[in-house]
């Protein structure tokens, strides 16, 4: 892959439920990578959609009394609107109902058959109807005959399914996670998968005839392709891996294999083993990494309709409405559950977050500066001396902040990024409260040391700023437009060197922020 070319993916959201904050978090810190990239100069597409298919679609069709399709459709148009409503720039929007997906599904499956790969046999044990998975005894009796994730009762089965040869793959998957130590992140969600592999490959039933809403295996339509494996090929689907000579073969080939497929810990294992086992016996490069996050929780606890701390999308709407959306996206990549454990949707924690880091810190440090430039400076920005002002090389401290944050977010650690750059607005903050340019402006022959001053306060924050623009785009919008900076260029790590802002630029006034009173317990609980 040209190393100017960058992939990132979500998982496909299943439509049989409307979007909520998991949904909403997972594209986010994906939206904000892929942002990032883009200012980096890099060619990205970043892929999400929803999965279609399957039993529980149908039953939920069913239910409604409607057609599957007529669900889908519904559910799926919810996901494209919550998607524009979060100002999200997935490239592609994806449904497994897609002619052109189905179509290559179809030949993935075919050629895994033509291969030996897949093969028709039996199955006798346990299925958890709720995640559509058959169990094996020795799983089953694991999870005492239980769903893992419903908490309902397992139901013995015996059903003719196609099957995937994945026990053939041992050696290979065990060499993959030995040779390539990052393939799964992070390190608690490698170790285990490192611990279950140890227990043996089975093959896995990829097919199912218990129902019809699905895409029907080539040669035999009395038997449905398992949703998992059915959505699991929408990665390289998108990019018309499965079509050669097909439309989207000339310009999206080269976006696999993918750097990031970012989901839940709870799907990893159909991602981290059986998913890379398809793309070896398709002969397919398999992804850079898989990153599986953990959960958000509400106020202490798992959330829970009943318990009323579920945070759906009126939730994130009061955040939004209340706060803004940068605020927002910027506490869900800065405070989520990229790491081993699960984060705590706290509401005084999200309004901290925002008074703290965004009103007190970045809001106030931007006005600060661009009101002095305003006051001293007729509103335009100064030019720099030679004055020592205290013992900070600003060039060179803001030069590392910026590597930090770029080699951060490259290795998808999005709170490290911002912490760096962040850093930056906190010294800002201290070199303003240690030099007082505002007592020194009161004598006229400290003009040439004001200037200076407010010469690195601004061009900090501006650097600062160009780093959190995939973070907090509409803001740092604003301030672009204030400080008449010009849109982005394409190069980040040109537009982060020191003396980007040349004396004489126009600096306006900016409010990026402004104070919220803390807006009482109905958000988030």
């Amino acid at each position: 892959m040209p190393t100017d070319r960058r992939c990132i993916t979500t998982p496909i959201y299943y439509v049989n439920d409307r979007p909520h904050i998991g949904h909403v978090y997972t594209t986010t810190i994906c939206d904000v990578w892929a942002r990032f990239e883009r200012l980096l100069g890099r060619d990205v597409f970043f892929l999400t959609g929803t999965d279609e298919h399957g039993q529980k679609v149908e039953q939920s069709a069913q239910e409604r009394g409607l057609s599957p399709m007529a669900f889908a459709d519904e559910i799926s148009a919810e996901f494209r609107k919550t998607m524009e409503l979060f100002n999200l720039t997935n490239d592609e929007f994806i449904r497994t109902t897609d002619p052109q997906h189905e179509q290559q599904v179809q030949s993935f499956v075919k050629r895994l058959m033509e291969s030996g790969d897949v093969y028709l046999g039996t199955f006798e044990g346990w299925y958890d109807a709720g995640q559509e998975e058959y169990w094996t005894e020795t799983k089953a009796k694991e999870v005492d005959y239980t769903s893992p994730i419903s908490g309902k009762p397992l139901e013995r089965a015996a059903q003719d399914n196609y099957y995937f040869k994945l026990s053939a793959f041992q050696n290979r998957i065990e060499a993959l996670f030995a040779e390539h130590p990052t393939f799964v992140r992070p390190e608690a969600r490698r170790n285990e998968i490192l611990g279950r592999l140890r227990e043996g490959l089975l093959d896995v039933p990829i097919s199912r005839t218990n129902f019809t809403w699905g895409i029907p295996v080539p040669g035999n339509e009395e038997h449905v392709i398992y949703v998992w494996i059915d959505a699991l090929f929408n990665y390289i689907t998108a990019l018309g891996l499965g079509e050669p000579d097909g439309d989207r073969a000339g310009d999206r080939r080269d976006y696999w294999p993918a750097t990031y497929q970012v989901i839940g810990k709870e799907i990893l294992w159909f991602h981290a083993v059986i998913w890379p086992a398809l793309l070896m016996a398709l002969g397919l490069p398999l992804p850079h990494c898989v990153y599986a996050h953990s959960f958000w929780i509400s106020e202490g606890k798992k959330m829970s309709k009943s318990l009323g701390n579920f945070i759906d999308l009126e939730q994130l709407q009061h955040y939004m409405d209340t706060y803004g959306l940068d605020a927002l996206r910027y506490f869900l990549a800065m405070q989520g559950p990229l790491g081993a454990t699960d984060s705590d949707f706290l509401r005084a924690q999200f309004h901290e977050t925002y008074t703290t880091d965004l009103v007190n810190t970045l809001g106030n440090c931007a006005s600060r500066t661009s009101a002095m430039i305003g006051k001293y400076c007729r509103g335009f920005m100064p030019a720099d001396s030679d004055a020592e002002i205290d013992d900070l090389d600003w060039a060179s401290f803001c030069n590392e902040q910026v590597a930090i944050t770029i080699a951060a977010m490259e290795r998808f650690d999005l709170s490290g990024a911002i912490g760096a750059a962040m850093t930056i607005v906190r010294r800002v903050d201290a070199f303003i409260n240690d030099t007082a340019p505002f007592k020194l402006a009161k004598d006229e022959s400290n003009a040439p040391l004001v200037s200076a001053i407010l010469h690195r306060c601004t061009e900090a924050v501006r650097i600062a700023a160009c780093l959190l623009e995939a973070v907090i785009p509409q803001k740092i919008a604003e301030l672009r437009s204030a400080w008449t900076l010009g849109d982005p260029s394409g190069d980040l790590t040109t537009e982060c060197r020191w003396g980007g802002c040349k004396p004489g630029t126009p600096i306006a006034k900016v409010a990026l922020f402004p104070r919220v009173d803390d807006a009482g317990p109905h958000l988030g609980t």
